[in-house]
């Protein structure tokens, strides 16, 4: 009768723990919820911070916290719907010294690897592509899991003379810095 009972634990035990461990792996994140998403940018322009973003995005992503090293994830930026805060700004950044949107009208970042640096955190390894130039980038991207939605943030510093963001005159950083700060926020949904 004690073995018997042994056994009827053993496997009572083993079911409840494939079952926990069931329902800690949740659905890789595989849909955006675009109203709570954002990309947004900042600079320094003679010395004084600005802001701004992009209205128009469009993030592909398949990510699971629990097997981050087969996540795809990839983000279209609309360039032409960038808001500086200023009318007469935003009409001269899309001309041909700044981002030349005639010929270039999107930046493309693609994630090529991604693991885990600690509980909810995981460097991300990508390129991103901007006025037909492209440069590996690399930052830390923070999970904030709120039962079928993941929170996504992180961001990173790139130089805009990398990607031949201001040409000519504006070539100098005296006016616009080199560095411009990029952060986003994807809100993701589990596929389930």
């Amino acid at each position: 009768m004690s073995s018997i009972f042994k056994t009827l634990s053993k496997s009572a035990v083993a079911a409840i723990a494939l079952t926990i461990a069931a329902s800690s792996h949740a659905a890789p994140y595989q849909a955006v919820q675009m109203d709570k998403s954002s990309v947004k940018f900042s600079y320094k322009q003679m010395g004084v911070g600005m802001d701004g973003h992009f209205a128009k995005f469009n993030p592909q992503i398949s990510f699971d916290p629990a097997k981050p090293e087969l996540t795809k994830a990839s983000i279209e930026v609309d360039l032409l719907s960038i808001d500086t805060g200023s009318g007469e700004a935003d009409q001269e950044v899309v001309g041909k010294p700044w981002f030349n949107t005639s010929a270039f009208p999107k930046a493309i970042f693609v994630a090529k690897q991604v693991k885990q640096t600690a509980p909810n955190v995981y460097e991300v390894q990508g390129s991103l592509s901007i006025k037909g130039r492209s440069r590996d980038v690399k930052f830390d991207l923070k999970h904030n899991p709120q039962g079928k939605v993941g929170v996504l943030t992180g961001s990173f510093t790139l130089q805009r003379a990398d990607y031949a963001i201001g040409e000519g005159s504006w070539s100098k950083f005296d006016v616009v810095a080199n560095d411009v700060v990029v952060s986003f926020q994807i809100t993701a949904l589990t596929g389930k």
